[in-house]
């Protein structure tokens, strides 16, 4: 069982940079990769940053460039560095962490780009 519990939204103005946390309990964090999913209201939940067990990034490309992913193993914590923070990036932001048959959620935090 792992529980994860996600910080770091707010209100930003476009342009601006953001960094979101997840920190992770209850279970080896290491062996598990991690995402970053978000959701708009009226629209599907949608992965926007992955980081394996091993490191390896991926990002969707309406993020690519301007958002970062990373984890610190030690801290059982996973970040998303967002820059150049565009309207259409408001959505609330969810943490996964999953290997094979595992998988779990932390509870959003919501994300509002807005002059």
């Amino acid at each position: 069982q792992v529980q994860l519990v996600e910080s770091g939204g707010g209100l930003v103005q476009p342009g601006g940079s953001l960094r979101l946390s997840c920190a992770a309990s209850g279970s080896i964090f290491s062996i598990y990769a991690m995402d970053w999913y978000r959701q708009a209201p009226g629209k599907q939940r949608d992965l926007v940053a992955r980081i394996t067990n091993g490191g390896t990034t991926y990002y969707s490309d309406s993020v690519k460039g301007r958002f970062t992913i990373s984890r610190d193993n030690a801290k059982n914590t996973v970040y998303l560095q967002m820059n150049s923070l565009k309207p259409e990036d408001t959505a609330v932001y969810y943490c996964n962490a999953h290997r094979g048959q595992l998988d779990y959620w932390g509870q959003g935090t919501q994300v509002t780009v807005s002059s």
